[in-house]
């Protein structure tokens, strides 16, 4: 099979554990982009944040942020964006603010959050994966809903961080009933991501594929979290990184390296070794376009 696109997720797939792209794999990446092979990000992270990412691997196409919710190569002109409406946001954060747990609403220009105070290693992990401070607004406020009546918000994503697992359970369970317009995600124990109905990564990559003329079946994706599942499965090579759960691997066809061992660059390089350029494949008519 001739592959095409190439989506790579971010946190524990593309990155180390210590939050830095080792060489090998700015080198992969950059060696696939050169046989012409369409390479994009699929994340849950925001915009910039995703942005910065790409910047530092020299990617310029579209990304699929927000888990799926904002596609695109410049803010300034997104390809697509689903939001969550102003009063949908706000019945959903009056809902949250009687839970324990921090509330940040993700947009691709800035985010707001409650001041709920978290244990420091998982506010250190919202801090990051939401953005680069310096180019992206981050304000804490007491109250989101007091916020929210005097300013509105449309986020593409709102990420929702527990103390509890029984109390994230008890939310998705109570959102799923409460609201019809807005899909919850998983990520770990102590994570949801509350999404606009119908938005979702997989969704977000088919229309990415469908403006390139890209079938799934072309695409090769390579993941790490419960939530990249779908992607591995729908995929017509679908890989999951060492480090993943074991029902990522279970999903997936090819398990590579950990995010430690550059387990993106060694499949890069073992796989697409073996494939012509693109350009090589037109020109012998074995592709069409």
């Amino acid at each position: 099979m001739i592959y095409r696109l190439l989506a790579l997720n971010i946190d524990g797939t593309l990155l180390q554990t210590n939050g830095k792209i080792h060489k090998s794999t700015k080198e992969a990446i950059e060696y696939v982009q050169q046989k012409g092979i369409y390479v994009t990000l699929v994340t849950s992270r925001s915009f910039p944040s995703a942005k910065k990412v790409a910047k530092a691997l020299k990617i310029k196409s579209p990304l699929i942020t927000h888990q799926g919710a904002y596609i695109a190569s410049s803010a300034e002109k997104p390809v697509y964006v689903q939001r969550i409406n102003d009063d949908i946001t706000y019945d959903t954060v009056r809902f949250l603010e009687a839970l324990p747990c921090q509330i940040r609403l993700v947009h691709e220009q800035f985010s707001i959050a409650n001041k709920f105070k978290l244990n420091n290693q998982l506010l250190a992990k919202t801090i990051f994966t939401s953005g680069d401070p310096m180019f992206y607004s981050q304000q804490f406020v007491s109250s989101l809903s007091e916020y929210l009546h005097d300013q509105p918000v449309t986020p593409p994503k709102i990420e929702v961080y527990f103390e509890s697992k029984d109390d994230l359970l008890d939310a998705k369970t109570a959102l799923r009933k409460m609201f019809n317009e807005i899909d919850i995600i998983e990520l770990d124990s102590l994570r949801l991501d509350i999404v606009p109905a119908g938005v979702s990564k997989l969704d977000g990559l088919t229309y990415l594929g469908s403006q390139l003329g890209i079938r799934l079946s072309e695409m090769v994706y390579i993941g790490d979290g419960t939530d990249d599942i779908r992607l591995i499965e729908a995929v017509g090579l679908g890989v999951s990184m060492w480090n993943a759960d074991f029902e990522v691997k279970k999903a997936s066809d090819w398990v590579t390296r950990s995010e430690n061992e550059n387990g993106v660059a060694y499949m890069v390089k073992e796989h697409f070794r073996k494939q012509q350029p693109i350009e090589f494949l037109r020109k012998m008519k074995i592709i069409k376009n």
